[in-house]
């Protein structure tokens, strides 16, 4: 099931996408979802992140190509960072270029959306938390990450998390899932979710060892090689086999 969240004249909503169209369901995923008689052909509908989550984990140098890239090793267990929600965007809209920095960067991820309350489970039971998956890009001032040491300014500004376009409930990453990167038309990054260092279930416990995650809660889980600089005008495809493509621009903050 792909699950979308749209506007709507009385407020955001969410809907099922099937078939080039989107079916309005009442009530959110993370509780019971009814079915309507309301629908409407996808392209005349605004899509909206598909969720706004309490907190993003995203795990970092999870690729050894990109960690590679870098200079970096892959760490020996998972290495946590967070973005705050109001980096959240959603499909269509636009990272803004921080005056702040010279240097953004893309970096094209598969994320996991949690469906339940989740608190020190173990591998075996993680899956268990997941209600979907989405598209996102971990948009990173690449400058001020090596400038301050520490990653939360540099991933942390307003819009520097897009996601969308909708959780998708029946992908699987564990079947190797391409992820990718265009930019202007132009392929930057392509990688595959079997070569995820760590894998979503141990990504999950780790995470549910130290914070509780709660339904709509996001965890990125890493970005291929291939990251590069974005520019004022630019348009970013970020693309996983089987779920869909999440397009957004890059706009120089006036």
């Amino acid at each position: 099931m792909r699950i979308a969240r749209v506007a709507r004249p009385d407020g955001p909503a969410f809907g099922a996408i099937t078939q080039g169209h989107v079916a309005l369901l009442e009530g959110h995923p993370f509780g019971e979802l009814r079915a309507t008689d309301q629908a409407a052909p996808l392209d005349d509908v605004r899509l909206l992140a598909p969720v706004i989550p309490s907190k993003i984990l995203c795990v970092g140098r999870n690729y050894a190509d990109h960690a590679q890239e870098m200079g970096n090793s892959v760490p020996e267990e998972p290495l946590i960072f967070s973005k705050p929600a109001t980096s959240v965007i959603g499909p269509g809209d636009a990272v803004l270029l921080p005056s702040l920095s010279g240097n953004v960067h893309h970096e094209a991820e598969l994320a996991v959306v949690i469906g339940r309350l989740t608190r020190r489970v173990s591998v075996e039971e993680a899956s268990e938390a997941i209600l979907g998956y989405t598209c996102a890009d971990d948009v990173t001032a690449r400058d001020l990450q090596r400038r301050d040491g520490q990653w939360t300014r540099a991933k942390g500004f307003d819009t520097f998390c897009p996601l969308g376009p909708w959780i998708d409930t029946d992908i699987e990453p564990a079947d190797g899932l391409d992820v990718s990167c265009r930019v202007n038309g132009e392929t930057r990054q392509a990688g595959n979710t079997r070569d995820l260092f760590f894998d979503v279930p141990t990504i999950i416990a780790y995470c549910a060892a130290f914070t509780t995650l709660l339904p709509g809660d996001v965890i990125l889980t890493g970005t291929p090689a291939g990251v590069g600089p974005l520019v004022d005008g630019d348009e970013v495809e970020v693309a996983v086999e089987g779920l869909g493509v999440l397009e957004h621009t890059a706009v120089s903050e006036e």
